[in-house]
């Protein structure tokens, strides 16, 4: 499934122009990883890295304590659930253009936490791809 989302999604990166030398999956915490066996977003940023050429770096950004699960939580909840929670690796991230990838974006507090940590990391610029967007239901009829 993630080999075909990530050749599905190909064409659509191509397109926006991006100049990026690293793509980075936004990390599970060991406690989910465990659990599930897998990061599912690994499962479409690897394949996408490849096809696109780019250096592939899942381990440049880690969480560095257990979250909560963000599903229920309000705007304020993920926001505070998710602050500081990530680190990266300044030898990974350091003067490149980073393309950080997660599955669902609802919020962007993962997104958001996770591109601080990179560019205080010295990432130059950091792009954020999600594989899908949640919507309320009162946007569904302007989609």
């Amino acid at each position: 499934m993630g080999d075909a989302l990530a050749l599905n999604m190909l064409e659509f990166v191509r397109s926006l122009g991006w100049l990026v030398d690293v793509v980075i999956p936004a990390p599970l915490g060991n406690k989910r990883l465990k659990e599930r066996g897998y990061n599912q977003v690994d499962l479409v940023a690897r394949p996408l890295a490849h096809e696109l050429g780019l250096e592939y770096a899942p381990n440049a950004l880690r969480k560095t304590r257990e979250t909560r699960s963000q599903v229920g939580l309000s705007i304020s909840q993920r926001r505070e659930n998710v602050h500081n929670v990530y680190q990266a690796d300044p030898a990974k991230v350091r003067w490149k253009s980073v393309l950080l990838m997660d599955d669902v974006s609802t919020t962007g507090s993962t997104i958001s936490s996770g591109t601080d940590a990179l560019l205080s990391a010295g990432a130059q610029d950091v792009y954020v791809l999600t594989i899908a967007r949640a919507l309320s239901h009162h946007d569904l009829n302007r989609v």
